[in-house]
């Protein structure tokens, strides 16, 4: 462990190095089929040792790509491999933030092109890769709420032995860059710009005090020997997508908090807490933070409970700077993406999460209690009926409810060890579901299928791999490819129109993949997919007013043997009518393109760059930031 880089390794190697599986692969489980690519995209096409039954209504939404009239603003661009953003013509882009930028005015001056922050100021400012994002409009004032993911160590530690923290100071400093970060912004002439000293201004990060609500808050399962009441949790991190509620508040999405925790004796010897351990993939070293060294919290040897107060989606009222954050055990604990709402017909509230790990599974929660505006809304995230999804191939599904009888669980436990519930009604495996996103005008919503190496393979006795659960990763309908290295985006129908309904149809609205490379087959993508659009790894999704996706990528930007022409990470709009997508923007090397949100009047993008590469966006003899970039139309026009 010690002599692997952990810093260039993503959060799916970490959990394959710490927890492995056998990696035999049948050879003929890879060959590509001699299958045309007209043929995949017409019917029924057998993978591996199942059939998945592709009707000619799978593809419905790329069907009607001849239409002449075209409902993007902008004129696509190019794929490009070089240091900088690119944005169609008319269209400008600029810096708004980036780490170490400022929120408050004894923090001016705190960056330092080549070391950084201090500890001290490392709370009062912009914190570091940014993920997802939302704006608020407050009694006139625009308010961005920001996550920041994770750290690059060797980055942000630049004084240390390759990123690796040597003192509390250190780990104090990792700490304070992650979570989330509130701020007000304005436009004038020159431009956007944060606010300093805004009374909305505060940075939540890993040591922020936090509570807890639903059916394990309180619970024995959340103890600890420094909250023995199991309410008052410590910090949110690896913020990842985010979301908001209709009365106003925010979402932030805790995902790969696994990689926090280590132990310096031994791991606990309660079975229940054991197995929660190797289904979530805590294990004796952290993923390279070494925050268990330096910080007891996150010991779990001293603290074994303290994995189970994080993973949950946690809300915030970005408009009291006093509200505590409230993390809701009801919407279950996995590795979430992002939490993206709807509204049932019955007014109830409707919100879908992606466990975003390879083999794992999508989730719905649907409230007891119906929205009402200013009315109470307090129960509308604690009270209700979590559910797992189930695809089957005939383009249906339903949600399956995780409940007591369901499960053989009882309420706490399935908040706490959701995934464990997941398998126990047999929900679909599916390639890491990322960002959800609802369409504002039709009965419908969408999830990025990232990519899933592992789907498909066998292990030395000849059984499908799985996930940590146990739960064969076999090729589905849903998830049609071995080794699936391009990624899909699923699209789902609610029955009756009824995003409260159990049952929904579904297609696939892209299957991303390299025509280029592969002639034929599945691993030339769908009929949307072409030389001049070729992407891969969806990750981020937002749909604007007018009905447009907005896909963001976090793939490989090698540019080489599958990915050839793809070029660095970018941004992409598609039309959900006629299946056309088009390239928008594209990030600086070294990065993932993600986070997207909108000014109130929609005249300006903002728009996340995480992890680039140096030397974005300071130029030569600066750390590489990473940064939000707005986006505007030159004639000053609607963006979304």
């Amino acid at each position: 462990m010690k002599d692997i880089d952990t810093t260039k390794m993503s959060a799916d190697d970490w959990d394959e190095l710490n927890f492995p599986r056998p990696e035999v692969q049948e050879f003929d489980r890879v060959v590509e089929r001699a299958i045309s690519r007209r043929g995949f995209l017409g019917g029924v096409l057998a993978f591996g040792s199942g059939a998945a039954v592709m009707g000619a209504g799978m593809l419905k939404g790329t069907t009607a790509m001849a239409q002449p009239v075209s409902r993007f603003p902008f004129a696509p661009i190019a794929a490009q491999i070089d240091n900088t953003i690119h944005v169609p013509e008319g269209y400008s882009w600029d810096v708004l933030v980036r780490w170490g930028d400022p929120l408050f005015s004894d923090a001016e001056g705190a960056w330092d092109p080549q070391a950084g922050v201090s500890v001290d100021m490392s709370e009062r400012v912009f914190g570091e890769n940014t993920d997802g994002m939302e704006l608020f409009n407050v009694d006139g004032r625009e308010i961005l709420v920001v996550n920041s993911e994770y750290t690059n160590r060797d980055v942000n530690l630049p004084h240390t032995d390759g990123g690796t923290p040597g003192s509390l100071d250190d780990v104090r400093i990792l700490q304070h860059l992650q979570g989330v970060t509130v701020m007000e912004v304005a436009e004038d002439e020159s431009g956007w710009s944060v606010v300093i000293d805004s009374p909305y201004n505060r940075r939540i990060h890993h040591n922020s005090p936090m509570t807890f609500d639903g059916p394990a808050a309180g619970h024995p399962l959340l103890q600890t020997e420094a909250d023995p009441t199991g309410m008052a949790s410590l910090g949110t991190m690896n913020n990842c997508g985010s979301g908001r509620t209709p009365w106003g508040t925010y979402l932030t999405c805790e995902e790969n908090f696994n990689g926090y925790f280590g132990a310096t004796g031994d791991i606990p010897a309660d079975e229940t807490v054991a197995a929660g351990y190797r289904r979530y993939g805590i294990g004796a070293d952290g993923w390279g933070y070494d925050y268990h060294l330096w910080d007891a919290r996150f010991d779990t040897s001293a603290n074994p409970n303290e994995p189970h107060r994080v993973g949950y989606v946690v809300e915030i009222d970005p408009a009291n700077p006093d509200a505590t954050p409230v993390k809701h055990t009801a919407l279950g604990r996995f590795k979430h993406e992002n939490a993206a709402y709807a509204i049932a017909a019955d007014g109830r509230v409707v919100v879908y999460m992606g466990d975003d790990e390879r083999g794992e599974f999508m989730y719905r929660w649907v409230s007891r209690d119906a929205y009402v505006p200013g009315e109470d809304t307090s129960t509308l995230l604690s009270e209700g009926e979590l559910s797992v999804a189930v695809f089957d191939d005939d383009m249906t599904g339903r949600w399956v409810p995780l409940t007591p009888a369901t499960t053989g669980m009882d309420v706490a436990h399935i908040a706490v060890f959701t995934r464990t519930a997941a398998s126990a009604v047999g929900a679909t495996t599916m390639d890491r579901p990322e960002w959800i996103a609802v369409h504002p005008n039709a009965s419908e919503a969408y999830c990025c299928l990232t990519n899933n190496s592992r789907r498909g393979l066998l292990n030395d006795d000849g059984t499908v791999r799985t996930n940590a659960g146990g739960d064969p990763m076999s090729v589905n309908a849903v998830n049609p490819r071995d080794t699936n290295r391009f990624g899909q985006i699923v699209r789902w129908r609610p029955v009756g129109g009824d995003h409260g309904a159990e049952g929904f149809s579904w297609d696939l609205y892209v299957m991303a993949g390299n025509p280029e490379v592969h002639a034929d087959g599945p691993y030339a993508g769908t009929a949307n997919i072409n030389a001049g659009n070729l992407f891969n790894s969806p990750d981020g999704m937002q749909i604007d007013s007018t009905g447009l996706i907005w896909i963001q990528t976090d793939g490989d930007d090698s540019n080489e043997g599958d990915f050839a022409g793809m070029g660095n990470n970018q941004m992409l709009a598609g039309d959900p009518v006629t299946g056309r997508i088009e390239r928008f923007l594209t990030g600086p090397n070294g990065c993932e393109v993600t986070g997207l949100t909108w000014s109130s009047d929609r005249r300006t993008m903002f728009v996340g760059i995480q992890h680039p590469d140096a030397p974005f966006p300071d130029g030569e003899g600066s750390l590489p930031r990473s940064a939000i970039v707005t986006v505007r139309r030159d004639d000053n026009g609607l963006v979304g």
